[in-house]
């Protein structure tokens, strides 16, 4: 396992993170005693970081990590989130002062824990003052609720306004072959300021995974048969539309190639690219059985070379996929 300082914490997380979106149930149907002995198995291998969310299946996906982590709570760095999904609420945000001690309890207690290590803001929240967010993040912190508070989704401005109120210890952000709009800005201040960045969707939420194909259909319950809308979200859209879509897949075909040179699967070379950026502390990837273990692990230990690096980019843009989304996050 690789071990990388996150930020200015004294944490020290493992390369690749466990991401429990998937166990929250939207990306379709999930065993859940494959889940726990994945849980138990990727411990056992040195991954350390699991990161997880209220929102995610408001709540589900921590209150099935919990008995996943049972008898392993020391052995691991928990990060979860809070300030979407309130459906009472305009564009479901709630990032108040209310919502905040709220919802830490409701998560301690879905998680078994009495703090998490990371405490982190999903979305920005456009109705509530940043220094009524950022202070009762403070407060969490004072009360031994969670050790370091962080934000996901914000744009430079919002981080930069954050962070004269109070330090942001830790940041998330989707960051992949086909998402690289943090790299313009966001990725580079947060080297500057040594912010610890946690990556998303570091396989493109499967399109890296090298098991799409033209005329293959998504479960119901998965929001990827939405064609890439999800709400105002538009992240996914130049992956799933259908005007993206079969693009990228032949773009994902001619990486095969590039991957085997180095006698890996096409997934160990994505989360190999995504880990190449060295301000990312850990690259998060969903594990639904223990049988993924092995592979995920094997992004580990070595690096892609400059050439190839480059050679990614061609293939892409070669076969028309957008790798810098136009806009932001969301519309």
């Amino acid at each position: 396992m690789e071990y990388r300082q996150f930020g200015r914490t004294d944490l020290k997380v493992s390369a690749i993170g466990f991401g429990c979106w998937e166990i929250g149930g939207t990306y379709g149907r999930i065993d859940e005693g494959e889940f726990r002995r994945a849980v138990a198995r990727v411990i056992d291998v040195g991954v350390t970081c699991f990161d997880t969310a209220e929102a995610y299946g408001m709540g589900v996906s921590e209150e099935a990590l919990a008995p996943a982590l049972e008898g392993r709570r020391d052995d691991v760095v928990i990060a979860t989130k809070f300030g979407v999904g309130y459906e009472e609420m305009p564009n479901r945000r709630d990032s108040s002062r209310a919502r905040i001690l709220a919802s830490i309890d409701k998560s301690l207690r879905r998680l078994r824990t009495d703090h998490v290590e990371v405490y982190l803001v999903h979305w920005p929240d456009p109705n509530t003052p940043l220094d009524e967010t950022v202070a009762a993040l403070d407060d969490i912190v004072r009360q031994g609720k969670a050790s370091y508070v962080g934000v996901s989704n914000f744009r430079l401005p919002q981080i930069a306004e954050a962070m004269r109120l109070r330090r942001i210890d830790v940041v998330q952000y989707a960051w992949n072959m086909f998402d690289r709009r943090m790299q313009a800005e966001i990725f580079p201040y947060c080297r500057a300021e040594q912010i610890g960045v946690m990556a998303y969707g570091s396989l493109a939420y499967g399109m890296l995974s090298g098991t799409f194909h033209a005329g293959m259909s998504f479960d119901e319950s998965d929001w990827r048969s939405k064609s890439g809308n999800l709400g105002s979200l538009n992240l996914f859209r130049t992956l799933f539309g259908p005007e993206h879509f079969q693009r990228n897949l032949a773009a994902v075909e001619e990486l095969r190639p590039l991957a085997a040179k180095y006698g890996k699967t096409l997934p160990q070379f994505a989360l190999r690219w995504t880990l190449s950026n060295p301000v990312v502390g850990t690259a998060l990837v969903g594990f639904r059985a223990p049988s993924e273990v092995s592979e995920n692990l094997g992004a580990l230990g070595w690096e892609i070379s400059g050439p190839d690096m480059e050679e990614v980019d061609t293939i892409l843009a070669r076969n028309g996929a957008v790798t810098v989304p136009p806009g932001w996050l969301e519309d």
